[in-house]
């Protein structure tokens, strides 16, 4: 009792000489106790404020990493208190460290601390924060700024990784502050689910990787950190979903940039400024989306002749006609000209459903790095398409299938998409659905064309319809039908008559050996 009464007293002591002395020696006093302290202590510590200067107004983009930084190496296991938070927009909670929490961390053996400093503003409803980062004095210059290097980029990819990422599209105003309008993008293709050849996909996949880490590359050979890719292919053959799954897959913003709403070049490098890093560029069927790909030498000829008649009308409306409109040269200089440099970190992607009508000044090296050709399924690419929408690694009539694929009868993932969709509560008719259109396509029919939409599903959904017409013995069609008279074609069609037959007897002999 007596010691606690003395250091009751001592502490009253104190009160009475900090309330006696002036305020200056009292600051004074504890400056020299606190220097006493640190010279002492084996422990360094260096503060990170919130803001920077005593305006409160320039953010410290360092107390931003680190805030990120700590909720990405899952505080909870050394924290004792968090505070949980989550945003309108996203379905992700994350947590950031409560006032005067510490979190302790380790890097190069050594032990470190971060400490949330947060203190009332006198007079204030306003709260002061900061980090304090505490480690070993004797090794704080080896120790301090590589740390902090990998805060930094530990947190940038947190940043990236858990942000919300946008879709954009250009909504006319390219010229003014903001010429892009975006939704949340949610789409959820991944390369897990696209229906691609492994080969294709793994190349795809290692060129993005390399991309995405090669800023120092880039830096080094003195090359913008942008890349291209020109995706062409028939219609369904999912230039779409690709272009989704790189998104996801790098975790980019999408910007879906429309030229036909783009009034001339101006406003083109105005929308190119607006777009930000770590973003992907689309304009899909740019052989359609403006008259950038005729043939130029044409033009050129035809302007020749037309000068023997007048030669200054034709200047004047030849300028005029560059005037007030994208040009061939405004979209060049976009890709791969010096406004291109504006940012890092930018994929470009064209689409385009015929590959020859584009310009070959558009596509050479330099400006699409990547010409990936998109095509119909072949039997990895089917087995993908099963398992997403049936959840059948394996089937019986995979063989069937596979040998309807050598002989030509390939599809492309939205035609076999669509029938798997339609029939997916039984996966026997799924599969049979698609092997008659395989069919069809051998013989050179237009299912949708010949058919018609309403018997063609009757053939998707019904197992019997599997042998009729299309895979019975061409001796019981009937005279004047259309296999008749493709028959007569030539030997070719026969040959694939003959394949059919044969694949009919497969098909029956599974169905018998399974009962259906």
């Amino acid at each position: 009792m007596e010691i606690l009464s003395q250091i009751w007293s001592f502490l009253g002591l104190l009160t009475v000489v900090q309330n006696v002395l002036p305020t200056q020696l009292v600051s004074l006093f504890h400056s020299f106790y606190e220097s006493i302290q640190d010279f002492f202590s084996p422990y360094s510590y260096f503060e990170i404020p919130e803001f920077n200067g005593y305006c409160g107004v320039d953010v410290n983009d360092l107390y931003r990493h680190v805030n990120l930084y700590l909720n990405s190496i899952n505080s909870s296991s050394t924290c004792r208190r968090l505070t949980l938070s989550r945003s309108k927009s996203s379905n992700r909670i994350s947590y950031t460290v409560a006032p005067n929490q510490m979190v302790h961390d380790a890097f190069r053996g050594h032990h470190l601390t971060w400490t949330h400093q947060v203190d009332n503003v006198q007079d204030s409803v306003e709260e002061k924060r900061s980090f304090t980062l505490k480690l070993p004095k004797r090794h704080r210059l080896e120790l301090l700024t590589p740390y902090l290097e990998q805060v930094t980029a530990r947190a940038e990819e947190f940043e990236r990784i858990s942000r919300e990422r946008r879709l954009f599209t250009n909504n006319g105003h390219g010229s003014y502050e903001s010429g892009w309008s975006s939704v949340p993008f949610r789409h959820p293709s991944t390369f897990e689910t696209l229906a691609l050849e492994p080969e294709l996909k793994t190349q795809l996949m290692d060129d993005l990787t390399a991309f995405s880490q090669g800023r120092e590359f880039y830096h080094k050979i003195g090359r913008a950190w942008k890349r291209g890719y020109l995706l062409y292919g028939p219609p369904g053959s999912g230039k779409s979903s690709l272009i989704a799954a790189i998104a996801n897959f790098l975790c980019y913003d999408v910007y879906d940039l429309e030229l036909s709403k783009v009034s001339d070049n101006s406003e083109l490098r105005a929308l190119l400024i607006q777009t930000t890093n770590r973003s992907i560029i689309v304009i899909e069927d740019i052989d359609c989306s403006i008259n950038l790909t005729g043939d130029r030498m044409a033009k050129r000829r035809n302007i020749q002749a037309m000068q023997k008649k007048n030669h200054r009308h034709v200047m004047m409306s030849d300028n005029a006609e560059d005037d007030g409109r994208v040009t061939l040269s405004g979209l060049l200089n976009f890709t791969d000209g010096l406004w291109s440099c504006c940012g890092e970190e930018k994929v470009i992607v064209f689409t385009t459903n015929h590959k020859d009508n584009v310009d070959p000044a558009l596509v050479r090296c330099g400006r699409m790095d990547m010409h990936v050709s998109l095509g119909t399924c072949g039997m990895h690419a089917f087995k993908v398409l099963v398992k997403n929408y049936l959840g059948l690694d394996s089937h019986v009539l995979f063989d069937v299938v596979e040998s309807c694929i050598r002989s030509g009868g390939t599809l492309t993932p939205a035609h076999i998409g669509e029938i798997l969709l339609r029939n997916r509560r039984d996966a026997d008719v799924a599969v049979k659905g698609v092997l008659t259109a395989m069919q069809a396509k051998i013989l050179g029919a237009d299912v949708d064309a010949t058919e018609g939409g309403h018997e063609y599903d009757d053939m998707a959904r019904t197992p019997e319809s599997i042998g009729r017409r299309l895979i019975e013995s061409p001796d019981h069609w009937p005279e004047g039908s259309p296999e008749k008279k493709k028959k007569k074609e030539g030997s070719t069609r026969d040959k694939n008559v003959k394949f059919l037959v044969r694949l009919r007897s497969l098909t029956k002999s599974d169905s018998g050996r399974r009962g259906v």
